[in-house]
C-alpha cells in the first residue's frame, strides 16, 4: 500500500514528502488502513479528500488518483479511451472504462497536485559518493599499474556488479532500502526481496545477507591489489559456493515460497564467474605458483572492518524501529487525552483576551503563558505560531503572558506591554513584533527601539494584570504553560505533535456536538 502511495505523491509533485509520509503512515495507530493515508497526508497538509464516487461520475474525477480495485490499492491514470491502473508491486495494466468500473467500488483518495514543482532530481547524496570513492580509486589505480588478462578482468567487473548487489541487500535488511529495488523486488507476488532476506534461515553464523557483500567486496579488493593470483582464487571460490546458491535457491523455493530478486542476481553473477573462469583457465598462471598473502590481507582487512561498521548499522536499524514504535504509540490520541489534566482553576480563562492568530471557531484551541525572558518560551511559541500558520483553519492560538506589571525593576515589562499595546491598535502589525522577540531574538534595546513607542492604555494594563493574577491563582508559578482545548497539555508531549491529532480532535468535537442535539 505505501509504495503506491508513494508514487501517487511523486506523479502529483510531492516527491520530497514522500519519506515523511513514510514515516507518518507507518506509525499511525491505524496503520494501515484508508484512514491512515488521508491523516497521515493532513499532517502534511497535503490537500486530500477519501471519497466514495457513483460510477455515473467517474468521468468527472481527475486524471491520477487512487482506487480500490478487487480489494487492491491500486493509482488509476485515466486515458481517452481506457484505464491504467498500477498495482503496489509496479505490475501494470491496461482496462477499458466497463472493465474498471465493474472491479472498482467507487472509493477514491485524490489529492491537489502541487503546483510548486521542485526542480531537484535524486541524486547520489555526498556520503554515498564518500562511500564508493575509496573502491574507485583502488580500481583506477590498479588498472593503471597492473597488468590484467581477459579473465581477471571480467572477474573484476563482476565482482564489482556483485558488490553492489551486496550493498542493496544490506540496505533491504537494515531497512534503506531503495525505492527502485524495492519496485524490481516486488514485480511479482511471488517475489519479495525482505522476507527472503529477514528470514531466520541462515542466521547461523556469518547470515547469508552478509555473504555477497563479504565475497564481491574481498574479491574487488584481493583482484585490484594483485589481479593474477587472485582471479583464480575467486574463479575457484566461485566454483566452491556452488553447493551454497543451491541451498539457496532451494530455502526460497520450498521452504519461504518466495523469490528474492538480488539473491537470484547474486546466483547468477557467480554463475557468469565460474563460467569466466572455466574458459579462461588458460590465460591464468599456474596453479601451484598462486600467491595467497594478497587475497589473505583483503579478507582481513575488509572482513574486519565489516565486523566493526555492521554494529553500528545494526544499532542504527533497531533504533530507527524503536522510534517507530514509540511514535505509533504516541500517536493513540485516547492516550493523549487520558494524559491532559483539568486546569485547577477555570473560572475567568475565557476573559482572558492575549495574542491570537488562526480560526476562533476552530476544533483545536491552544493557550500559551509564556514570559518574555524565558528562554524556553521562545520554543514554545515558534513550535505553536507553526502549528497555526500550517492549519490556519484548524488551530486557533491564545498568547497570554505571566508578568507582574507591579514590578517596574522588570526590564522585560515593556515587551508585553508593547505587544498587547500592538495587538490592540494596530493588529496586523502584531506577527512582525512578536516575531522580532520570540522567534528572531532580536536584542532588548534593539526592540525597544524598533517597536516601544505605542500607548499601553488601561484597557491593557488591566488584561495582562488579569492574565497574571489568573496565572498566580492556578499556581503557575513558571513559564510556559500549556492548555489544549481547556486542559493542561500533558507532559511528554510537544506542541509539534498536535498535527497528529487534528482529525481526532475534530470527530471529538463533532461527536459531543452530536450527543447535545440528541439530548435536546
Amino acid at each position: 500500500m505505501i509504495n503506491i502511495v508513494k508514487r501517487y505523491l511523486e506523479k502529483s509533485n510531492y516527491t520530497y514528502q514522500k519519506d515523511d509520509f513514510e514515516s507518518y503512515f507507518l506509525s499511525h495507530p491505524n496503520y494501515p488502513s484508508v484512514f491512515a493515508i488521508t491523516d497521515s497526508l493532513d499532517s502534511l497538509s497535503i490537500p486530500n479528500v477519501a471519497i466514495k464516487v457513483p460510477k455515473e461520475q467517474f468521468v468527472e474525477l481527475p486524471e491520477s488518483f487512487l482506487a480500490i480495485v478487487n480489494q487492491d490499492m491500486v493509482l488509476v491514470q485515466k486515458r481517452d479511451s481506457y484505464v491504467k491502473i498500477e498495482f503496489e508491486n509496479g505490475k501494470k495494466r491496461k482496462l477499458s472504462f466497463n472493465e474498471f468500473l465493474t472491479d472498482w467500488d467507487q472509493v477514491v483518495i485524490a489529492v491537489e497536485p502541487n503546483e510548486v514543482i521542485d526542480i531537484k532530481k535524486d541524486r547520489f547524496t555526498v556520503k554515498g559518493i564518500g562511500y564508493s570513492l575509496p573502491v574507485l580509486v583502488l580500481i583506477l589505480l590498479s588498472l593503471i599499474y597492473n597488468d590484467y588478462n581477459a579473465g581477471s578482468m571480467m572477474l573484476l567487473a563482476t565482482s564489482l556488479v556483485g558488490l553492489i548487489a551486496g550493498v542493496l541487500i544490506l540496505q533491504e535488511k537494515f531497512g534503506y532500502a531503495n525505492a527502485m529495488v524495492s519496485k524490481i523486488c516486488a514485480i511479482t507476488p511471488k517475489t519479495s526481496c525482505n522476507s527472503v532476506i529477514t528470514s531466520d534461515y541462515g542466521k547461523k553464523g556469518i547470515p547469508f545477507s552478509d555473504l555477497p557483500f563479504l565475497f564481491f567486496g574481498i574479491s574487488v579488493m584481493a583482484i585490484a591489489i594483485q589481479p593474477k593470483d587472485s582471479a583464480i582464487i575467486v574463479g575457484f571460490l566461485s566454483v566452491f559456493s556452488l553447493p551454497i546458491l543451491l541451498y539457496s535457491v532451494w530455502i526460497q523455493k520450498v521452504e519461504l515460497k518466495r523469490w528474492c530478486v538480488l539473491c537470484l542476481a547474486v546466483s547468477f553473477i557467480v554463475v557468469v564467474q565460474v563460467l569466466i573462469f572455466g574458459l579462461e583457465t588458460e590465460s591464468f598462471p599456474a596453479v601451484f605458483s598462486i600467491q595467497f598473502f594478497e587475497f589473505l590481507f583483503s579478507v582481513f582487512f575488509f572482513t574486519s572492518t565489516w565486523l566493526l561498521v555492521k554494529p553500528v548499522f545494526e544499532a542504527k536499524s533497531s533504533s530507527d524501529k524503536e522510534v517507530l514504535q514509540a511514535i505509533k504509540f504516541k500517536r493513540n490520541y485516547a492516550l493523549f487525552n487520558f494524559l491532559t489534566k483539568d486546569v485547577p482553576s477555570k473560572r475567568g480563562f475565557n476573559q482572558l483576551e492575549g495574542l491570537f492568530f488562526g480560526n476562533k471557531n476552530a476544533d483545536v484551541k491552544l493557550t500559551v503563558i509564556i514570559s518574555p525572558s524565558c528562554g524556553h518560551c521562545h520554543t514554545v511559541f515558534a513550535e505553536a505560531f507553526n502549528l497555526v500558520t500550517k492549519f490556519p483553519e484548524r488551530v486557533f492560538l491564545n498568547v497570554l503572558f505571566n508578568i507582574n506589571t507591579e514590578n517596574n525593576d522588570n526590564p522585560y515589562k515593556v515587551v508585553v506591554e508593547q505587544l498587547m499595546a500592538i495587538h490592540n491598535s494596530f493588529p496586523e502589525k502584531t506577527v512582525e513584533a512578536v516575531s522580532d522577540w520570540h522567534i528572531r531574538n532580536m536584542e532588548l534595546d534593539q526592540w525597544r527601539a524598533k517597536w516601544a513607542s505605542n500607548i499601553v492604555d488601561m484597557k491593557t494594563s488591566h488584561q495582562i494584570r488579569q492574565q497574571y493574577n489568573w496565572s498566580q491563582k492556578n499556581g503557575f508559578n513558571y513559564t510556559p504553560v500549556k492548555i489544549i482545548n481547556g486542559r493542561m497539555f500533558p507532559e511528554g508531549y510537544e506542541i509539534t505533535d498536535l498535527k497528529y491529532f487534528l482529525n481526532d480532535f475534530s470527530e471529538e468535537r463533532e461527536a459531543v456536538g452530536s450527543g447535545r442535539l440528541a439530548q435536546a
